[in-house]
């Protein structure tokens, strides 16, 4: 079977990143045969100085025809006066819209060799392991109306939250299998004291509970949830939330394992169709500098292989040769705990080493 990838290194220091992750790609598709094609577009800042656009027609129709999509990054100050619609962030957006992305996976995993990388105490994040599971479809980034109007002179703007139990539902059930194969909690994150859309989502996620009596679910305020998050994280397993909260929580969660460059992500719809990214945005401050950190898009790269192309042997693969590479000593700038580092592309090739010695 052949595997149509895209790959769509977009701004910043995604260019750099996605680099390492097509030669990675390569490199496996080679050792294991597995028949993987790659394919490259446009997409954010560098599609809309080009085409004007920030997610062209061509770079859609490659998507439709792919099994898997593969993101660096979208953005950057030079494009962050133009209208919301024709910002690169839209065309990240529209990928999500046009393919239904709506469950975006985000694990929070501290590697033993980094436990002096995180911000908080040893004791407080050895051994953590969490999934957050994000609703990525819905809520204030999608709902309508929203935009800036001026009224009697006062500009104004507004945003809407929406959520139906439809698309609850799902993501619940998305949260729930995954945690039958973790820890068997879920935590669901939501602001139920004040906002009717968090009600809604209460109750709904309460009721598909009823189907997983093998998992213990909670309940927590988003507030709390940030505090807990630092305070005690390791008392989640599996935090379920929509799309804002998921988007503020996963980023602080980055730093417990260290660093945001550490954290990979999934965007999946029903068919398991998905995008990849890291978490880490285009970072334009460090961009051409080889400084950025591969393993974020690299165990992105293994998770594309676990859950889109059915390929656990080489996500467990590529998983093992950056704890070994990490093991080793090896560090880029971002987790590095002295002035001693290593650069992007040092860091992908030593994690290719690693892999060359497996069969």
């Amino acid at each position: 079977m052949t595997f149509k990838l895209l790959l769509l290194p977009g701004d910043g220091i995604g260019p750099e990143v996605v680099a390492q992750a097509e030669k990675t790609i390569l490199q496996l598709n080679q050792q294991f045969s597995l028949g993987i094609e790659l394919e490259y577009a446009l997409v954010g800042g560098g599609a809309i100085d080009k085409t004007g656009t920030p997610l062209p027609e061509i770079t859609l129709s490659l998507a439709k025809d792919a099994h898997a999509i593969l993101l660096g990054a979208v953005g950057g100050p030079q494009w962050d006066t133009r209208n919301p619609n024709e910002r690169p962030e839209k065309g990240l957006l529209q990928l999500r819209k046009s393919f239904n992305l709506f469950a975006n996976l985000r694990p929070a995993i501290l590697y033993a060799e980094l436990v002096n990388a995180s911000t908080l105490k040893p004791e407080y994040v050895t051994d953590l392991d969490l999934m957050i599971i994000r609703e990525l479809t819905g809520g204030l980034y999608f709902g309508e109306p929203r935009g800036v109007e001026i009224k009697d002179k006062i500009k104004s703007a507004r945003n809407t939250m929406v959520y139906d139990e439809t698309e609850i539902e799902r993501i619940a059930k998305v949260a729930f299998d995954i945690a039958t194969k973790r820890g068997k909690k879920v935590c669901s994150v939501d602001k139920a004291n004040v906002l009717e859309v968090s009600q809604l989502w209460r109750e709904i996620v309460t009721k598909v509970h009823k189907q997983y009596p093998t998992i213990e679910l909670s309940h927590m305020y988003v507030d709390n949830a940030a505090m807990q998050l630092i305070q005690r994280p390791k008392q989640f397993d599996v935090i379920l939330t929509e799309n804002v909260f998921g988007d503020i929580l996963s980023d602080s969660a980055a730093m417990l394992t260290g660093s945001i460059g550490m954290l990979p992500s999934a965007s999946m719809n029903d068919a398991q169709f998905g995008l990849y990214e890291p978490v880490h945005g285009s970072a334009p401050d460090i961009a051409g500098k080889d400084i950025a950190n591969p393993i974020a898009t690299l165990l992105s790269v293994a998770m594309m292989f676990k859950y889109s192309l059915h390929q656990p042997n080489i996500a467990n693969m590529l998983e093992d040769a950056i704890k070994q590479v990490l093991a080793q000593g090896l560090r880029t700038k971002d987790i590095a705990k002295d002035a001693s580092y290593v650069g992007t592309e040092e860091m992908g090739h030593a994690i290719r080493k690693v892999l060359l010695k497996f069969n």
